[in-house]
């Protein structure tokens, strides 16, 4: 409870399996995202809103995918960070995607797909697995954020009702739900992958739209995202209905998200088997006529019953994928998507993230053959093919002829050198370089440089960034005079314009390294300063010293302001002092105009932005002397324009 409010967090993920009662049936094109985009999906974003006991998500089409609120996934082993489970499609896919996103605000987001079933195929199932993550808020049902499934034969134009639902925190009869570890004041709950079928039987010819949202709560504090994937495999009978002739056993596998299963045999009176999975070893009869009823949670499916014939028919053609390269020792996919049913192992397993899975990852230091053997699940169909992995590593590295940092025009430069490869383009504070494309490259201007290699392989890499600073020398100039008393000590300044200082000759100071030596002594001198910036530049200033019998001070009785460079400002000129504490000027009405605490460069007649009119004015300072005497004095000055 935060606040008054019971905050909710929904996380939802579903898998969406297309399972097909036919015969070898191809998936529609990329219904699964296997080409790595969201191509033949149509993607949504708007807002959710609360209208009486009803929940609506208003949604229009965009014209592709929106950052951050459609977005491909495909890296193994990500997990998601309340329920735990692979961000991923744990079915051996190599793509899937985030609907939605951590951020709040009423929005929601949705994609849809469209399919014709085939005219001859009036036995049709499709099955999506799902996982969700929720936090129980306050909220009614209408207001909770939520995963909506919406199923329509369009060609009827009817929604298919037993296979549209919505998913939400409060109020849902889904079992199987479980705290996350990761709750802390507010309780998260989350429901790990499980599965819902769909029976399309007798929609032969006609289209079918996919259509999944997910979205925020009504009242925009708390979010829903969700993560969506579809089998590849549209296969369209049970797993192992169709088994290998030297099979040792077969292992019937119904489809996926039902309460309850119930095998039969070809009389539907003999019970055979309560689970989803049921094996029979040794293998039937080829012909052999099974049934299963599929009883689903109540709400969340379509009740169905499923026949099948057993056939010892099956062939397998193991599938090692395409020779690929591996960049630099970047893992890269190897093998076919996996079938449901089949036992998959590689040779060398070194190198490889999984040996036993139908697509692994391979990242091989040198050129290395894979072979796949794939086997039904049985033992029987053993068969073999192979795969070339090549590695090819750029030489990444970045190196520097010359200095990283030197003054213009001192003889010194800075190059730089990558290796040569098929193509090489230059950046400068990531903005690419036109026309520079060789392997070297010589700096004229300072910035942040690094180069991107492509080789014949087509791999490329990025080189690490260098840092190259050029200055320019600066002019020399002259400081006011410095007026000191015989033996007493004043402070001289050099300008911070560098990284080293050197005053010359170096009689009279404390020291004549430092940018702000102490003089004490009795004759005029005049110095050079020399400062050297860290990347080399010298500049030379001069200071001149005179010497005074003591303190003097010095305001004009009048200054004219007028932009002419003559005698434009008032200020004391001062000598044998060592800290002015307050310079001030008043008006005859007792307004103070100016107030400063050094000498230069004095004020210039404006006060408040309005330049001040002709008029006799007062003003006051108060110094301290270097012999340690507190000086104050008073006077009149007039304006003049």
């Amino acid at each position: 409870m935060l606040k008054g409010f019971f905050y909710l967090l929904i996380t939802t993920f579903f898998l969406i399996s297309v399972y097909f009662e036919t015969n070898a049936q191809s998936c529609p094109a990329n219904i699964d995202f296997e080409t790595g985009t969201f191509s033949g999906w149509t993607c949504y974003t708007g807002y959710t809103s609360a209208s009486g006991d009803k929940n609506l998500i208003s949604l229009n089409a965009t014209s592709g995918p929106v950052f951050n609120r459609h977005t491909i996934n495909s890296t193994v082993g990500e997990l998601d960070y309340y329920g735990g489970f692979p961000v991923l499609c744990p079915n051996g896919s190599g793509h899937s995607i985030r609907l939605g996103s951590t951020t709040a605000g009423g929005e929601a987001e949705g994609v849809s797909y469209e399919f014709t079933i085939p005219a001859n195929e009036n036995s049709y199932s499709l099955i999506y697995n799902y996982a969700v993550v929720f936090q129980s808020p306050n909220h009614r049902i209408n207001e909770q954020p939520r995963m909506e499934i919406e199923i329509t034969n369009v060609t009827d134009n009817e929604v298919i009702s037993c296979a549209s639902f919505a998913f939400i925190a409060v109020g849902s009869s889904l079992p199987g739900f479980q705290v996350s570890p990761k709750s802390d004041t507010l309780t998260v709950l989350y429901k790990d992958w499980s599965a819902v079928s769909v029976n399309l039987s007798g929609n032969a010819g006609k289209t079918i739209r996919l259509f999944f949202k997910t979205a925020d709560c009504t009242f925009r504090r708390h979010f829903g995202y969700g993560y969506v994937d579809v089998n590849s495999d549209c296969s369209g009978k049970f797993t192992g209905a169709t088994y290998c002739p030297d099979d040792t056993l077969v292992n019937l596998v119904a489809p996926y998200g039902y309460q309850t299963y119930t095998w039969f045999d070809s009389s539907l009176t003999n019970i055979l088997g309560t689970k989803q999975t049921l094996q029979l070893s040794p293998p039937p009869p080829s012909g052999t006529t099974l049934a299963v009823r599929l009883d689903p949670y109540e709400g969340y499916g379509c009740p169905n019953t499923q026949i099948t014939t057993l056939k010892d028919s099956l062939s397998i053609v193991a599938d090692a994928g395409p020779d690929l390269v591996s960049c630099n020792k970047n893992p890269v996919r190897i093998g076919s998507v996996p079938k449901v049913g089949l036992l998959y192992k590689w040779a060398p397993a070194a190198s490889l993230t999984n040996a036993l899975i139908a697509d692994p990852f391979a990242a091989p230091d040198k050129p290395t053959t894979y072979i796949v053997t794939t086997t039904n699940s049985g033992g029987g169909c053993r068969n073999t093919d192979t795969v070339l992995v090549r590695s090819s590593i750029i030489d990444s590295s970045l190196h520097l002829l010359g200095k990283p940092m030197f003054c213009m025009g001192y003889g010194d430069s800075a190059v730089l050198k990558v290796q040569l490869v098929k193509t090489i383009e230059w950046f400068k504070d990531n903005v690419t370089i036109n026309g520079a494309s060789q392997p070297l490259y010589r700096i004229a201007v300072p910035g942040i440089y690094y180069a991107v290699l492509t080789n014949e392989d087509g791999c490329q890499v990025a080189t690490k960034k260098q840092l190259i600073v050029i200055e320019n020398e600066k002019t020399g100039i002259t400081y006011p005079v410095v007026h000191a008393i015989v033996n007493l000590p004043v402070t001289l300044n050099a300008r911070p314009i560098g990284n080293t200082a050197l005053w010359k000759p170096g009689i009279n100071l404390n020291t004549a390294t430092i940018f702000k030596p102490v003089y004490k002594g009795s004759l005029e001198q005049l110095y050079t300063i020399d400062i050297r910036t860290k990347a080399g530049c010298l500049t030379v200033d001069t200071q001149l010293v005179k010497i005074v019998k003591g303190v003097e001070i010095y305001v004009p009785t009048a200054f004219t302001p007028n932009n002419d460079g003559k005698n434009d400002f008032l200020h004391p000129v001062l000598r044998g002092v060592g800290e002015l504490r307050y310079f001030k000027i008043f008006n005859r009405w007792g307004d103070m105009l100016y107030d400063a605490k050094t000498p230069q460069p004095g004020w210039d007649g404006i006060y408040k932005g309005v330049m001040q009119p002709t008029q006799s004015l007062v003003w006051m300072l108060q110094c301290i002397g270097l012999d340690g005497i507190t000086y104050s004095q008073k006077g009149k000055c007039i304006l003049l324009r």
